[in-house]
Order: structure tokens, then sequence, then C-alpha cells
């Protein structure tokens, strides 16, 4: 089943979303046209009516994915009408910024080692948040947007969880020892599903129980770095041994379990410090606004006994999650691919200058990252391609698709189906 369709009146003013269906036959007969690719959007070629019913926007926050669904309340209930994943890219912002720093140090000590340091000199502004963070604030915010100017919004609904780090290392960590920044009411289970993503750690099933590494009748603890999920089989097949002496025989799930187990909680702290940022943003809409636990989207999803996915938990975030029907549906999958970048000059493997970019961006009404479609007639390449665009100044172009790239592609082959908006999608 697919989402359902956005709808605009002649003057840009926002309809009910409609079914696929509706929205085919609307574009057959000539009523409407389509205004845009993704997510898929019709503009009606005569004014309509604009009835309305409840319909709100629910998010569920993360690092790396955050999860976007239309909840629609009607006669018969809560329904999702669409959903979506958007995939930020934090960590490459993060290590863009790293390369940059690293640069401008190097060139500083070759350079300017006379000139005194000033990198203390500036000052913050109040609620600052670095870039990387930032960029999953903005990119949230972006689509909230964009989905209040294609549909008919009236509510906000986000989970908004805190996982106190402190706690987690040390259980016993009390008062005084918290310093600043002190988080009460630890989720530890919603942070193990979050870690683990909701499978178990022998043999990824649903994960049902929190289970110890180390069983507390020979000496384990309670610390964070002791537990993970477990569905209840393999935690009645591990008892009492340890880790090690349950998986003696697999090493390389051993490995594995080590190695994730030992991951740093740089994910949960950029949860942390970007939620009540967002939180903040989205009340500046004018709309009301739900929020909800992790542990209560958790429990709402499994009373419903709906798999896990972030546009699902989306769906089950706060009280309204509690009844919500969550059909099949394809949800969009969107990918931040950024704007490009301003590096003027490329260097060979000795770092000497050999490429040098032009300032042009547009070529033959085309720019790098639109979504065209490739309808080739002629030459090796004959066949129909869609995907991303990468230009060149010569007219002959590069596609890139799902599963690869089509390389040498002539311009005149070419029809841009949505201008590029710092986005990749796919269902």
């Amino acid at each position: 089943m697919s989402n359902r369709v956005f709808v605009l009146n002649p003057d840009k003013s926002p309809r009910m979303p409609c079914i696929p269906k509706r929205a085919r036959k609307m574009l057959e007969a000539g009523k409407a046209a389509v205004w845009r690719r993704y997510p898929f959007t019709i503009i009606l070629k005569s004014e309509a009516g604009r009835q309305s019913q409840p319909l709100t926007l629910k998010l569920d926050p993360g690092s790396k994915t955050t999860g976007m669904a239309l909840v629609l309340e009607g006669k018969t209930g809560r329904q999702v009408v669409w959903g979506a994943e958007l995939h930020h890219r934090g960590h490459a912002v993060r290590d863009n910024l790293t390369k940059r720093r690293q640069l401008r140090s190097a060139r500083r000590s070759r350079k300017l080692r006379h000139r005194p340091a000033r990198f203390l000199n500036r000052t913050r502004p109040e609620g600052w948040l670095p870039p990387s963070l930032m960029h999953r604030v903005l990119t949230v915010i972006s689509w909230a947007k964009r989905l209040d100017r294609f549909t008919m919004l009236d509510s906000f609904s986000m989970e908004l969880v805190s996982f106190d780090t402190q706690k987690m290392m040390n259980p016993d960590i009390q008062r005084q020892d918290y310093q600043k920044g002190t988080l009460f009411g630890t989720e530890c289970r919603a942070y193990l599903m979050h870690k683990w993503e909701g499978k178990c750690a022998y043999c990824g099933r649903k994960a049902e129980e929190v289970e110890h590494l180390v069983p507390r009748s020979r000496g384990g603890s309670n610390r964070i770095s002791n537990l993970v999920m477990s569905c209840r089989k393999c935690n009645n097949l591990k008892d009492n041994q340890t880790l090690e002496e349950f998986l003696k025989r697999k090493p390389a799930q051993l490995r594995r379990i080590q190695a994730q187990q030992q991951a740093s909680l740089a994910d949960t702290a950029a949860v942390n410090a970007t939620n009540y940022r967002l939180l903040d943003e989205l009340k500046r809409f004018g709309y009301p606004v739900e929020t909800g636990s992790g542990a209560q989207t958790s429990f709402n999803r499994q009373q419903q006994e709906y798999d896990k996915a972030h546009w699902i938990d989306a769906a089950c975030v706060g009280n309204s999650g509690e009844q919500v029907r969550v059909p099949h549906l394809r949800p969009l999958q969107i990918k931040c691919m950024g704007r490009g970048n301003r590096q003027m000059c490329r260097t060979d493997k000795y770092g000497f200058p050999n490429k040098h970019r032009t300032r042009q961006k547009v070529f033959f009404g085309f720019q790098t990252g639109d979504i065209c479609r490739a309808i080739v007639t002629t030459g090796k390449k004959i066949g129909a391609y869609v995907g991303r665009i990468s230009v060149r100044a010569t007219g002959s172009f590069a596609l890139f698709l799902g599963a690869g790239k089509v390389d040498g592609i002539n311009k005149r082959f070419f029809q841009t189906l949505q201008r590029q908006d710092g986005y990749s999608y796919s269902f």
C-alpha cells in the first residue's frame, strides 16, 4: 500500500490528502497536474472545497534516523496516512568540520606562526549547538514546514526521551555525585532497545527482556555495560553462564556483541542535546505539541503488535498512539545529501593542484542533484533510467541509480522530474 497523495488548490493552499487511486483518476481526467514527485503532490486546476479532519504530524527523533508519520483522526479512529524515514548526515558534517579544522591548523603552523592564536576569542550565543547536531534539528523542522505547506496540519506529537548516561555507567550514583546535568527518571530499557534496535543480541529475533552478560548470581552488576536485550528463549538457554561461556563455540558472534557493547554513547548524547531544541522549534508553529516518553512509545507498539520501524514508532508516540491503525505502507526513505561543497581545486596524491572546478552550476538546464528520467534510444545504453544526475560541461552526464551508476549519457535524453533540494528519495 502506498502513502496518500498530497493535494493543493490552484492558489497552492493545501487540501486533505487523497488515496492514490483518486489522484490517478483526477490526473487522467485532466482535472489535476503533478506538482511534485517526492513527496508526491498534485495541484488541482479548479478550486475545490476545504473540508478538513484532525491531522497530526508525529515524530520519533533519532541520532541517525527520524521517523515521521501523518495520523488522520476520522470516524473510524486514528489512522496513519503517510509515513517517512529521514536519514541524517550529522556524522558527515562532523567529519567535514574535523578535516577543515585540521587543514587550517596545519596551514597556520606552516605560514602564520608569528600570529597569536584567536580560536578562544569568539563567544557563542545562548542555546548554541554544534553544526552536526543543529543539522538534525534543522532538517526535521524543514520537513515539518514542507508538510505544513502541503497538508492541513493542526498539531504535532514527538517522542521526548532523555537518557541519564551517568546513571547508566554507575547505577549507584546519587545526589552530589551528579555535579551538573542531572537527568532523573532513567529509562534504561528504552536506551537498550534503542542501542540494540529492538533485536535480541544473540539470535537477532524480536527482543523481549533485559539480560545480564555476567549473571547477578556470579557477581554481575546492573551497569549498562553488563546489559543487553534478549529474547526469552536465548535468555533461558544462557541461564547463569557468562557471555564467553555461552558463545565459546561462536567466536564471531562473541566479538560482534563485545564490539557493539563497547560502542560509545555519542548517539545517545546527540538525542539528549537536540530533543528540547526541536521541541522549542515546533512550538513556534503555533500548533499544540504532544510529547511522550520512549518507554510509552515502545509499550504502545508492543500492545498493538506492530513491527519495529522508525515511522511506526512515530505513529505510536504519546497518548494518541495507544490506538492507531498502521496499514502496510511503503514509507518514503529520505536521505540528506547536502547541496554540494565549495571546494574549487582538487589535488593529486602528492598534494599538487590538478583539477579546477568552474563556478557555474547549471549546464544545459540541468544541475547536479536533479532527479531526472533518461530514455536512451541509441547506443550501448538503450533503456529507461530514473535517478540523480551529475552534470558536466561537455553535455555527457552520469545518472546515479539505486544500485549503481550509468555514465556517459547525452543531455538530449534527459527529462527533469524534480529539481535538487538536498535530499535523495526511495521507497
